[in-house]
């Protein structure tokens, strides 16, 4: 039986409903991506007419179109890579590989997943350097050197060792002993997990990457205390990043709860922006905190992690699940991994369902900064400077947006914005 089913199609019919639907997701990204490419333009938008040279706008355009074929390109890769693997019978072998170790079945699913996760991982780094040191310089983005980009992923690999090992063995335990409540014990160790990196990540994982430095006094620190005061925000000082090490790209964010809370500004992103702009930027992550956003999503996120889990533990032990990728005895490793694949279009809709509600969150805390600093100019004038410094793209197809956006065309916000200047203006 293990020879007839060594290699090959899959053999029954969850193989085919996984193949399936692997490749209706396929398809579906690589025709936004292509309704993408086809809807950029080169007219300049009126609301940036003031803010982009046409080299400059041209510039944005062949940056976009090169991320876009590239992306087009890794999709692809990482579809024939899946289908050799699978074909080629590397789940089997490597399946017959790791029982024939005869360690416990603890040791034999660490092993087993961290495999599939390790050679996923090298097949993508080719793809990571020449996207940095290809694109990302060819358009003036990248300022990493080749022993910062090494010594990152030797820094990320530590931390998901660490971090990651303890977790996949919690739950490969539970599903191996806890029973029919197995997906439930899981459920409570990966919500703790993920509650607890909130509070870990900022204070000893971010600064593995990147130097942190509170804002320094003056004018702009005395801004954002008197706006964070004014809105009941407690809050000490801000960080500032040394994003300039890696990228010129500009960016902001709020990451954390409680004490361990930072609110966090690219130092590329202070250059380029004056005061009531950076405020106005800070007044979108505040709002973001203020109006729940974060809490809201991690609620979610933990809720579909319990829907994860309990589909997972339906099949996780299922004979035709494990035939399907060619593996004549199920185990609990096995298929964790295999259910991966078997969610697909699960994860499809519901990815679909968090991206517009970030979006709309989007729209929330624009609003918010508006209404409490008193003014949408200053943030509608730092969408523009970002986007302009960003190269991003101005005109993105609605099916792209609504596959793979978090955050809503600037143009839509400027428009948001605007109108609510307007209402003001009119009260």
């Amino acid at each position: 039986m293990l020879t007839t089913l060594a290699w090959g199609l899959p053999p029954n019919i969850w193989g085919w409903v996984i193949l399936f639907f692997i490749a209706i997701h396929f398809s579906i990204h690589q025709l936004a991506d292509g309704l993408n490419l086809k809807a950029m333009t080169d007219t300049i938008p009126p609301a940036f007419r003031d803010f982009y040279e046409p080299q400059k706008y041209r510039q944005a355009l062949a940056y976009q179109r090169s991320t876009l074929h590239f992306g087009q390109i890794v999709a692809v890769a990482d579809l024939l890579a899946l289908l050799a693997f699978w074909w080629g019978g590397g789940f089997a072998m490597l399946d017959r590989w790791t029982r024939a170790l005869a360690w416990s079945p603890l040791a034999t699913g660490l092993v087993f997943i961290g495999i599939v996760v390790g050679l996923k991982a090298l097949f993508h780094q080719p793809l990571n350097f020449y996207a940095t040191f290809g694109i990302e310089a060819r358009f003036g983005f990248n300022q990493a050197t080749v022993a910062i980009w090494m010594t990152d992923r030797l820094k990320g690999l530590l931390v998901a060792l660490i971090l990651g090992i303890p977790l996949l063995a919690g739950v490969l335990l539970f599903f191996q002993y806890a029973g029919g409540a197995a997906w439930l014990w899981c459920w409570l160790l990966v919500s703790l997990f993920t509650i607890g990196i909130q509070f870990v990540a900022p204070k000893w994982i971010m600064p593995l990457f990147n130097r942190f430095e509170p804002l320094a006094d003056g004018p702009l620190k005395t801004a954002i205390l008197a706006y964070a005061r004014s809105i009941g925000f407690s809050l000490n000082n801000v960080q500032v990043m040394d994003g300039s090490r890696r990228s010129a790209k500009s960016n902001a964010f709020f990451t954390g709860f409680g004490r361990h809370r930072r609110i966090v500004l690219f130092d590329t992103l202070i250059k380029g922006h004056t005061v009531d702009e950076l405020v106005a930027v800070l007044a979108h992550e505040m709002g973001h905190y203020q109006l729940r956003h974060i809490l809201k999503m991690m609620v979610l996120g933990i809720l579909q992690t319990g829907l994860v889990l309990y589909l997972m533990s339906l099949v996780i032990q299922s004979s035709a699940l494990a035939a399907a990728f060619h593996v004549p005895m199920p185990s609990i490793h096995a298929g964790l991994v295999f259910f991966g694949l078997l969610y697909t279009p699960v994860d499809f809709l519901i990815g679909l369902l968090g991206q517009q509600l970030s979006r709309r969150h989007e729209y929330a805390a624009d609003r918010f900064a508006a209404i409490t600093t008193g003014r949408a100019q200053p943030l509608i004038d730092a969408l523009r400077k970002l986007s302009v410094h960003n190269l991003s793209n101005l005109y993105p197809h609605p099916l792209y947006v609504l596959l793979n956006d978090s955050h809503p065309p600037v143009l839509q916000r400027i428009a948001a914005l605007e109108a609510i200047e307007t209402s003001r203006r009119v009260v």
